[in-house]
């Protein structure tokens, strides 16, 4: 498996030192080029990297719909054949450029979080108008079901997990990488895909809820986020601008609605 490498390592505890084989989350890069062009560098997971490169295009703007992709493939290492480490889209409109100076809104360690990032969202966003309404038993629910099928987390306790469910708890699609808005970008990428209706989904997140993660729920249209820990103010506003509800601290029979708890039901 390319996601997962063994590793000889020196294991000490109270009661002794002694040698075993442990399991690693790989990290690689992963060039993604638009019509040849190169877009972004990320540090990723291996796996679904064409599910990473649809979701980053559509979460950065770039695309809004799977229709507009023509075909994905791997660019081959004459050298490194047997890695996989830069891929190309062919958009449907193959004459279509993307502007070389262009920033991306957010990349796999930091979000740029800012003004001028809200003003940019607030042009191409509309405010999520969905009428799903979810359960507080249900939502109690998703944080185990997410643990319960993170079975690389299980056996390295280094990844990230982001999971789509449906009003009824229901699991619907999940993917996991090292970076936090790469597994978001893999499940909304597969979402994109799949024609799933992102707008009666759930999306959990295993880690913080911070600005580049409503970020790009907001922008795929998500209208319930919620994570095992803390949001951050900038997340929190953006999540009541746009009308989004924002849960933190989903843990137990317990959680922080932040914004919009109409959706929320006992």
């Amino acid at each position: 498996m390319r996601d997962l490498k063994r590793l000889r390592v020196l294991r000490i505890d109270e009661e002794q030192e002694k040698h075993i084989e442990d399991e690693v989350v790989v990290e690689e890069p992963l060039e993604i080029r638009v019509n040849g062009e190169s877009l972004s560098v990320t540090m990723r997971t291996p796996g679904h990297d064409f599910d990473l490169a649809t979701g980053l295009l559509f979460t950065e703007g770039i695309i809004r719909s799977g229709d507009e992709i023509g075909t994905i493939a791997y660019c081959p290492d004459e050298e490194q054949p047997e890695l996989k480490n830069v891929l190309n889209v062919m958009l449907s409109d193959a004459t279509r450029r993307i502007e070389s100076s262009r920033r991306l809104w957010s990349n796999s360690s930091c979000g740029l979080c800012g003004k001028a990032t809200l003003d940019a969202i607030h042009q191409v966003c509309q405010p999520i108008t969905s009428a799903i309404s979810v359960a507080y038993d249900v939502l109690y629910s998703l944080p185990l079901r997410l643990r319960n099928v993170q079975a690389n987390f299980e056996r390295t306790g280094g990844i990230h997990a982001v999971a789509l469910f449906d009003a009824k708890g229901g699991l619907v699609l999940l993917r996991e990488d090292i970076g936090r808005h790469n597994a978001v970008d893999k499940v909304l990428g597969a979402a994109l895909v799949g024609r799933f209706p992102l707008a009666e989904m759930v999306m959990m997140v295993s880690g913080r809820l911070g600005f580049e993660i409503a970020q790009k729920a907001v922008i795929a249209g998500i209208p319930i986020v919620a994570s095992i820990s803390a949001p951050s103010s900038l997340a929190v506003e953006l999540a009541n601008d746009f009308g989004m509800t924002a849960i933190g601290f989903l843990r137990g029979h317990s959680m922080n609605v932040y914004s919009h708890p109409e959706r929320v039901t006992a």
